[in-house]
């Protein structure tokens, strides 16, 4: 994080800067395919349903040279479905787990935060880390959730509802 006098250059966390949620240049799409506006695409939803949940969450795979990350926005109805838009990118291979992970968190709060400055909306933040010890992504669930928390936003960790996750766990392979 960098600090400076003047407190509107200040980043609000330290991996991504305030310019880039600004001008966040992520392209959503359904599972058909197409491209979708999601600050319109959101107000629809909330239109239509004013009582649908919004889920964000981040999945990571890594492949012979590469990781995948896919992100996912999910709209949650009650007990009625998901119906979800997603984002996946393809980068050369992260090979540090806690990065690996790390940027899973930072792409999902990058998100809720970019969208959460166009619509009034609550997010929550689905984590796929896993609170029992023996797993490796345990050391990330304390500063990751009170990073999210001091932002606002609930988050959901194992084996809390993972319903972005699962969706983004099943586009990654």
């Amino acid at each position: 994080m960098r600090w400076t006098e003047n407190p509107e250059e200040w980043v609000r966390y330290p991996s991504t800067p305030q310019k880039k949620i600004d001008s966040m240049n992520r392209v959503f799409r359904t599972v058909q395919g197409d491209s979708v506006d999601v600050v319109s695409h959101t107000l629809d939803v909330l239109n239509e349903c004013p009582y649908v949940e919004v889920h964000i969450g981040t999945d990571s795979q890594n492949h012979r040279r590469s990781t995948v990350y896919v992100t996912v926005i999910a709209y949650r109805y009650g007990n009625r479905g998901v119906h979800y838009i997603l984002h996946k990118q393809k980068m050369k291979k992260i090979k540090d787990k806690w990065t690996r992970l790390w940027n899973e968190a930072d792409y999902s709060i990058e998100v809720a935060e970019w969208l959460t400055k166009k619509v009034k909306v609550q997010v929550e933040i689905d984590l796929d880390y896993n609170s029992q010890e023996k797993h490796f992504s345990s050391k990330l669930v304390q500063p990751v959730v009170g990073w999210a928390m001091s932002l606002g936003y609930k988050t959901n960790i194992k084996p809390d509802n993972q319903i972005a996750t699962k969706a983004a766990d099943h586009h990654c392979r």
